[in-house]
Order: structure tokens, then sequence, then C-alpha cells
């Protein structure tokens, strides 16, 4: 049995450094002359000055700047915010949208939620947020508003399937549980896929039970997915890698200035699975994800594809401070196996000469080559389709929720996952882009007929199944994920890839 709690309390992170400042009389002279400037500016300035938004906005968020890019002051709210993620609870309403310009539509309700409970439902389009029109918002002022309005009560504007006016709803945000391991499915006999969103405490324990309904040790193959996951608890990561290594094998080190080197090692005692794995990871694969294909990587347990990884290798620790707020520091870096820095060079900062690393060689365990210089370098590199300036055309315009969502309440028959895009349905789609002066040629209505059906097909199924049937339809489509299971196929039986 996988004792994951033993090696959680084992990581521990390097300690903040107890080593005072070289002069006490340094600092003091540097607060002194921050008084002088604070006193002035209250005294004197135009209109008497908010002191917390000078001190908490201005004056603390501008020290750390010059330090990195992720030594981050916390106000009393956006601490809470922090401890909320800690415990995997977040704030919300309960909905997945289909985010556009202009437009957000609802593709499935949580349970429960406050959104379900309001009679929200898919296909249901939200046109405003406290009297805020979205149509003439882009994608950013989107998703910024949403992620605003989430945070307290909120009165939005619906416009529901079948009725001739728009409703107002008022909601009101509940703690939700958020889980990470939040996609599973066997994408082929024997062969699982799995996507880990992010890594907070349940991650480790979720993935292992996951795998396991999955078929655990009986599995010849999982395709783990890691793009897209911007870290999170390191504890969690470090200890959902020691589910696929040896005991013994290095996990990860840690080194800072007032801290010696600290590695992390999996305990005697642990039963790793076996099988063949493949590792998916892109551009927002960051942080403690890293960490934990790092370790995957340079311990030769499995293949890494995909784009470049974010680079982000820094060990913060977080302090709480006076009145509810915190500061979220960096203390010292991250270091896969073999030496390699995840951090990416950090040009212009305090952590400029720290952090920068010559793109040399390193050797994993089997002695393959992988290079430094910052974030993990994919052993094979797969980038995902581009599309056509016809499916650009599709993509921005909404098409395809739009017309799922028509079509759903014209054809109100029960929908299961099952359901495909017969011939008809895409004669019924060709007529209806027509109506909306969307014509393409013969030879781009070709060209895109198999894309169109794979997408017609995930956002009908978005809308009448789940959202996480409609990902599977995509997701075995996805040139990653096909990729990787041609690796783990090929390979052979007693081997990874």
């Amino acid at each position: 049995m996988r004792c994951l709690a033993s090696l959680l309390l084992l990581v521990a992170l390097p300690s903040a450094g107890q080593t005072p400042p070289p002069s006490t009389e340094d600092l003091e002279e540097a607060v002194r002359k921050f008084v002088a400037v604070f006193a002035t500016a209250v005294e004197h300035a135009a209109e008497k000055p908010d002191l917390d938004s000078l001190f908490y906005r201005g004056a603390i968020p501008a020290m750390l700047r010059p330090l990195d890019p992720h030594s981050v002051f916390f106000d009393r709210e956006q601490f809470e915010q922090l401890k909320e993620l800690e415990r995997s609870v977040t704030k919300g309403f309960g909905t997945i949208v289909s985010i556009l310009p202009g437009r957000v539509i609802i593709l499935q309700t949580m349970p429960g939620s406050p959104s379900q409970k309001a009679g929200l439902a898919p296909g249901d389009e939200i046109l405003a947020i406290n009297n805020i029109p979205l149509a003439f918002l882009d994608l950013e002022q989107l998703l910024q508003l949403l992620s605003y309005a989430r945070q307290r009560e909120a009165q939005l504007l619906v416009r529901r399937s079948g009725e001739p006016q728009p409703v107002a709803v008022k909601l009101s945000p509940a703690e939700l549980e958020s889980p990470s391991v939040d996609r599973s499915f066997l994408v082929e006999p024997d062969i699982a896929y799995v996507r880990v969103s992010s890594f907070d405490a349940k991650t480790a324990e979720a993935l292992r039970e996951t795998v396991e309904k999955l078929g655990g040790d009986k599995l010849k193959g999982l395709v783990l997915d890691l793009r897209n996951n911007q870290g999170g608890v390191v504890q969690s990561a470090v200890a959902a890698a020691a589910l696929f290594l040896e005991p013994g094998s290095v996990l990860f080190a840690a080194r800072g200035r007032n801290t010696p080197k600290e590695e992390l090692r999996v305990p005697e005692g642990f039963s790793p699975w076996r099988f063949k794995l493949a590792v998916l990871v892109n551009g927002k694969t960051a942080s403690a994800a890293e960490l934990f294909a790092g370790a995957i990587q340079d311990n030769d347990r499995g293949v890494i594809l995909g784009e470049p990884t974010f680079g982000k290798g820094l060990v913060q620790r977080v302090y709480p401070l006076s009145d509810g707020t915190g500061l979220a520091l960096t203390t010292a870096f991250y270091y896969t196996p073999s030496g390699r820095s995840i951090q990416k060079p950090l040009r212009g900062t305090e952590l400029d000469r720290a952090a920068a690393q010559e793109e040399k060689e390193y050797r994993t365990r089997l002695g393959r080559i992988v290079r430094g210089g910052g974030g993990i370098e994919p052993d094979f590199i797969v980038y995902q389709q581009a599309y056509s300036a016809f499916g650009r055309v599709l993509e921005a315009s909404g098409a395809y929720p739009n017309f799922a969502t028509e079509w759903l309440k014209n054809h109100p028959s029960q929908i299961d996952s099952s359901f495909d895009i017969s011939p008809e349905i895409l004669d019924e789609f060709q007529l209806w882009l027509s109506r909306r002066n969307i014509r393409p040629t013969m030879a781009e209505w070709t060209s895109e007929r198999e894309t169109m059906r794979r997408r017609l097909k995930q956002e009908i199924l978005n809308q009448a199944v789940s959202v996480a049937a409609g990902d599977e339809v995509e997701l075995r489509a996805d040139p990653v994920v096909r990729r990787a299971l041609s690796l783990i196929k090929a390979a052979p039986a007693d081997r990874v890839p």
C-alpha cells in the first residue's frame, strides 16, 4: 500500500533564514527615509490619502517589485483567498461557461450549486453582470468581470432558450469543491488518460484513487496531462510523483542563500506503479507541476511530450502578517534530480544572477542528456494543431456552441455519450452558417469536415450530457495525446517509453 501521508510529512521546504541583517543601523536608516517620504505625502497631498491604499497597494508592492516577480504582498481579502485556495475550496456560482468575445454561454451547472438552484441551464446566455453589458467586452475584460463577480452577490441578465425576454437572476457565491483531478477515462483498452489541473492538498490521493479505478497495476500505460497546470502545493506534487518512482529515487532538491542544499527522496516502503507513462506539458505548466515532470524525466520513468514549460522554480514561504495580511517571499530555488534549476532567468531583478544558468547539458539516471536554462524541455516537442482561416472564423464567431444550443432546442430527444454527428446534422450546420453569411468554399468545407464533426459533437455533448463528455471527444483527437499513445504502444513491454 502506498503511504502518501508519510511522504507529505517528510516534505519540508527550506525554512526562512534566521540570520539577522548585516547591519541594523542600515535597516534603521532605510526605515527613517521611508517614514519621512510617507509622512510628507500624507501631510501635503492635494487630497487626504487613504493610508491602507498608500501602504498596501503602493509602498509594499513597490518595495517587493525589484526582488522578483513572485514575491508578493496580500491584503486582507487576497490573503483569505489564498487560504481558501490551499483548502482547495473556492467561492463561485457553480457554472462552467464558454467565453467568446462579448458572449458567455453556460455549458454546465454543478449539482446543488447557486446556479442550478437559480434555474440556470446549459445553453443559457449571460447578457449582463451587475448591469454591465457583456456584448462590448473583449476576452480579457470578460475574464476579469467574471472573476470579480463570483466573489460577491451578483445580478445577472440571462437569455434562456425558448423564452422571448431575458430574465434577471440574483446569485450569491457559495464555497465549492474544486477537484484537481478533473478528467479521466480509458482512451484505449488498458491505456488511461488522466488530467491534473493543479496540485492541492488532496491531489496525490485523488490521483491514486483515480488510477486505481481505471485499472491500477493492470494498466499498460497512462497519459498524464499536466498542460495548463500552474502548480500549487509542492508536497502534493512530489507525493504524486512518488506513486511512479522506486524507493530511493530523488524527487527534487532545494537550495537558497540561508539554507543548505536539501534533497528529498522517495521513502522506503513505497510500491510504485510500473506501467508505461507519458506526461503532457506546455508553456503554462509551471512550478510544482514542473517539479513533477522533472522528477519523472530525470529518473527515466516516462516520456515528456508537448511544449517547453513555463520555468518557475522558486521556493516561496508565506508569512502571515498583522491585520490579516500576508507575504509570499522567495527564499530558495528548486532543482531537478539531475541538478537543473527549473527557474528561467529573471532579468532586471535582484535574483537575476542567482537564476541565470547556462544552457549546459545534464544527465538523467540512465545517462540521457537533458538541458538546463529554465523550465522542462520535453523529450518530444509536439504542438497543438493550428486552425485554418475558416476554422478561426468558426471559433471566433461562436458557431459551434450557438448551433448546438439551437439544435438541441429543436431536437429534444435524449442525447447520451454514444451520440454522433450524422451527415444530416452537418447539412443543417452548413445551412445555419449560410444564413449568417458564413459561406466557405467547397475546398474549405471538405478540409474542415472532420474537425467540424468533432467540434459539433463536443459542444452538443457539453450542453446535453456534461462538459466531461465533450472534453473526452476533443482529447481523443488531440495530437499530443495521439502521439503519447503511439509512444506507449511502441515501447517494449518491459520498459517505459
